[in-house]
């Protein structure tokens, strides 16, 4: 169902949502659906159960809590069947301004206090920096110039989660969920994409994913291209320079008993200076982005490939001028032809993830869950997404000369029915 731009956004709202509740059972669940989502794209510092309550049902608040409450954490509806059905009605505004380019796999973080929070956990926290006690999730998003949308999206559960029986039941945490690390998830993900038949991309990923051999093969064996970020100490062979003998597997964790074999910094250090140029990929707020790069085609070992069937892949780094090292690694799986600025314009295109969940956190609420149950956070997550699918729908409607650069997503009108009345938070 295309979101036509010829109507306006509350007819488009309410279309939206009365397509999402198609696919979510019974008939009363559809209600709540509404409120829930109305109450996501509603102006107001808590997207969680009780402040959105209140917005979106002021005379009757605390029988709106109870619904949206039993809804979003006891309802069995499915999150696979409702974000597939987000993308039946997204996609096509998405892709009114060019077909799907990436599938960009990533993690975000949410700091917690306390234990009992499904997945919670001390672990390293994107969000603050460090180590600390949170919730980590591993995503799927789907993306091109103009746009990008979550598509899969799961919350990682580490081992000592997987190994408590008794926290696991308290969660409500499914018996088939068992440990997985997550890259382990990202490729699970991808796997998904690839046989739901989802436009294909080119995987991009951070070193967190992009250094792990199981991921790049697994990927590689899926046919799809990947730009993945490493670390610098990735080891590899220059074009020409491979393997000259049978061995064992091979994968990076920094075997040097191969000939020939160097770190990702120690072929960019090696590079003569006429292999370096400065290349531009984006346009930003004030000026072009721009900066130094150099590419060459390597070897890099894979698990359950031998030596003698490695294929070349690029290998990209970017050393910014003023710097003393490289600041930047990526290997990439795109054709031999492939353009210098094409190459580092897919490297850099990850950015958009970043904005993604900058705008999911900031104005759906995506980390505002009060619940401690497996169902629940992955409910919200999922309504959270659809909301945002909306609101992604409606910045394309926006005219080439509107100010579609703008990071502040749109505020849609919605039903009067579902708008507090006489409260400063209407507008």
């Amino acid at each position: 169902m295309d979101l036509d731009r010829s109507e306006d956004s509350e007819a488009r709202f309410a279309r939206y949502v009365a397509g999402l509740a198609e696919v979510i059972g019974h008939p009363d669940r559809a209600r709540p659906l509404r409120d829930y989502c109305t109450g996501l794209i509603l102006p107001g510092d808590r997207k969680s159960v009780e402040p959105m309550a209140a917005r979106t049902a002021p005379a009757r608040t605390a029988a709106q809590h109870q619904s949206l409450l039993h809804f979003v954490g006891n309802a069995c509806w499915s999150d696979e069947q409702v974000l597939a059905k987000m993308r039946e009605m997204v996609l096509p505004a998405i892709e009114k301004d060019g077909p799907i380019e990436a599938w960009i796999i990533d993690d975000t973080s949410f700091p917690k206090k306390g234990k009992h929070s499904v997945g919670v956990h001390h672990q390293y926290c994107g969000q603050l920096g460090k180590q600390a006690n949170c919730q980590v999730t591993v995503s799927l998003s789907i993306a091109n110039r103009s746009a990008s949308l979550p598509v899969a999206y799961r919350l990682y559960l580490p081992e000592a989660w997987t190994k408590d029986r008794a926290r696991r039941k308290k969660a409500g945490v499914p018996k088939d969920v068992k440990f997985k690390t997550k890259p382990e998830i990202a490729l699970e993900q991808i796997q998904w994409a690839c046989e739901a038949g989802l436009p294909r991309g080119v995987g991009l990923m951070d070193a967190a994913y992009g250094n792990d051999s199981r991921l790049r093969s697994g990927m590689m064996a899926l046919g799809v291209l990947y730009v993945a970020s490493i670390l610098p100490n990735t080891l590899m062979w220059q074009s020409g320079a491979g393997p000259r003998r049978k061995g064992k597997p091979l994968n990076n964790t920094g075997r040097r008993d191969e000939p020939g074999l160097i770190s990702a910094k120690e072929v960019a250090l090696g590079l003569p200076k006429q292999a370096w140029r400065t290349v531009k990929w984006r346009e930003g707020s004030a000026e072009w982005l721009s900066s130094r790069f150099a590419r060459v085609r390597v070897s890099v070992g894979h698990n359950k490939l031998i030596p003698e069937k490695l294929s070349p892949e690029w290998l990209l780094i970017e050393w910014p001028e003023g710097e003393a090292e490289p600041t930047k690694y990526w290997l990439s799986t795109l054709p031999v032809n492939v353009s210098f600025r094409q190459l580092v314009d897919f490297a850099k295109l990850r950015w958009r993830i970043e904005r993604d969940y900058q705008e999911l956190k900031q104005e759906v609420g995506l980390g505002h869950f009060e619940g401690r149950g497996w169902r629940g956070f992955h409910h919200h997550a999922t309504l959270c997404i659809a909301a945002y699918g909306f609101l992604v729908s409606e910045r394309e409607t926006i005219p080439p000369s509107g100010p579609r650069s703008t990071t502040i997503l749109p505020t849609p009108v919605v039903p009067d029915g579902y708008r507090p009345r006489g409260s400063s938070l209407a507008a």
